[in-house]
């Protein structure tokens, strides 16, 4: 059947009548950045932003009305499109005591962040047109980032019926990307199913790659580390067998699937071997799976305890390389947060999961930025590009151009900052990187042209 999503403009008209107009959070004011870098490259500029756009790029750019424009120095700092992350967890509805929309919107902003897509393991489930209707809505009225909900494959995550997809996708929030994400759709007729009626709908699956039978009870990495320490060894194999076999999917549907949190150096190999046959595959790799591996077991402290688990080193460095090469689309965080008794707690009792939000462009600038894996304009391209294109976003990830959406965030490359749970916007404060220092600082996200943070600070939006 054809799509029947409707277009953005439409969606924002509906909108209004909830108290936004079409460009929620729009200034009536201009911003004028000065001296920025572009890409990170080249002399300094300005840049003009009004009316959700890129009015104008140049050396000295004069301010006609002062009272009617609001100055920010860029001092020399690296000007990127904003952020998009196609993987995060805000929890709301259902456990509003470890996220909500407003708090994981703030910690997504102070991320450089400018549209997220919030997973749909909710209580409820996101598998109906009210959930993802209210995601949507609440995202806007909040206004910091766009939150697009993304919906359900199966009816409440449990892979034997596939949920209304057409009626969300033709929702007021346009869903465009459904995920049994925390759960493998691991019938195989039921995801061949789901990926022939996504290719009719013009929507993407995407798929949490993981094989339950060979997960049961397992709870770190199978190797070395998890035998000596005594903890159940999840295998690489798990998720491999099910990146082949939908890759296998796709191809006979002629459709698209994407991979979430690729994890391992098969994984690499698979999708090589898949993109060099034709099919329509894409994948998405975390910071901590780029930063972390599981010699962090050894003090058994379940902030470490993630879905998939923290791989070998070697694992790590073939990610590294597959993002920088481009076999790896793109970064997603994953953000998950926990309440405090979901995590301090036994291991194996402990619930899988890791803040991202606030902490992922340093974690990239760590691992990607400072090797020479990547430059600035490469962090845009796996940070924002291509998880637009992905998407199907078409006011995201776009270029640093006159007339552009003004969905930009100013970076500070030469910073440095200490992690630190407490100082986070999030409410759960289960981040892997306590008390790490890392490199590179947002120091203010633009969304529509509106500026939602401003030197570590939210502003603006609704909160």
């Amino acid at each position: 059947m054809p799509s029947r999503r409707p277009d953005r403009a439409a969606r924002n008209a509906e909108g209004s009548t909830l108290g936004f107009g079409r460009w929620k959070g729009s200034t009536v004011n201009d911003v004028l950045i000065r001296n920025v870098r572009l890409y990170g490259a080249g002399e300094p500029v300005d840049v003009l932003l009004g009316e959700g756009e890129i009015r104008d790029i140049g050396t000295g750019l004069d301010v006609p009305d002062p009272d009617a424009v609001e100055i920010v120095d860029g001092a020399g700092q690296i000007l990127l499109p904003g952020f998009v992350d196609l993987h995060t967890h805000l929890r709301e509805p259902g456990r509003e005591d470890t996220e909500t929309i407003e708090t994981g919107s703030a910690a997504a902003a102070l991320g450089g962040y400018t549209a997220v897509f919030a997973m749909a393991n909710t209580t409820p489930v996101a598998d109906s047109v009210v959930v993802t209707d209210h995601v949507w809505r609440r995202g806007q009225e909040i206004g910091l980032v766009d939150v697009h909900p993304v919906g359900a494959v199966t009816v409440g995550l449990e892979g034997k019926q596939l949920a209304e997809m057409g009626t969300m996708a033709a929702g007021v929030a346009g869903v465009r990307m459904f995920s049994d994400d925390g759960h493998c759709v691991h019938d195989p007729l039921i995801m061949r199913r789901a990926l022939e009626y996504a290719n009719s709908l013009g929507v993407l699956i995407a798929q949490h790659a993981e094989e339950p039978r060979l997960t049961k009870d397992a709870v770190a990495h199978e190797g070395p580390n998890a035998a000596r320490l005594g903890l159940a060894g999840w295998p690489r194999a798990a998720e491999e067998s099910i990146v082949a076999r939908d890759a296998l999917l796709a191809r006979d549907a002629g459709a698209r699937v994407h991979i979430c949190h690729a994890s391992t150096a098969g994984t690499v190999e698979l999708l090589k071997f898949a993109k060099g046959q034709g099919i329509s595959i894409t994948a998405e790799v975390t910071p901590h799976h780029l930063l972390l591996d599981d010699s962090r077991l050894e003090t058994y402290d379940a902030v470490n305890k993630v879905n998939p688990p923290l791989r070998e080193a070697s694992d790590a460095d073939a990610l590294r390389r597959a993002l920088a090469d481009g076999v790896i689309d793109c970064v997603a965080t994953d953000h998950a947060p926990h309440a405090e008794q979901d995590k301090c707690c036994e291991f194996a009792a402990a619930r899988p999961g890791m803040l991202g939000l606030e902490t992922a462009l340093s974690v990239i600038a760590r691992t990607m930025v400072e090797p020479g894996l990547l430059d600035w304009r490469g962090v845009a391209r796996v940070m924002s590009e291509n998880p637009a294109r992905i998407a199907g976003l078409d006011d995201q990830g776009r270029p640093l151009a006159v007339g552009e959406p003004a969905n930009v965030v100013l970076i500070d490359p030469d910073a440095t900052w200490t992690v630190r749970a407490s100082e986070l916007a999030s409410i759960s404060k289960n981040t892997p990187f306590e008390a790490m220092d890392l490199p590179a600082r947002v120091t203010a996200t633009f969304l529509r042209g509106k500026i939602t943070v401003r030197d570590g600070k939210t502003v603006g939006g609704a909160i």
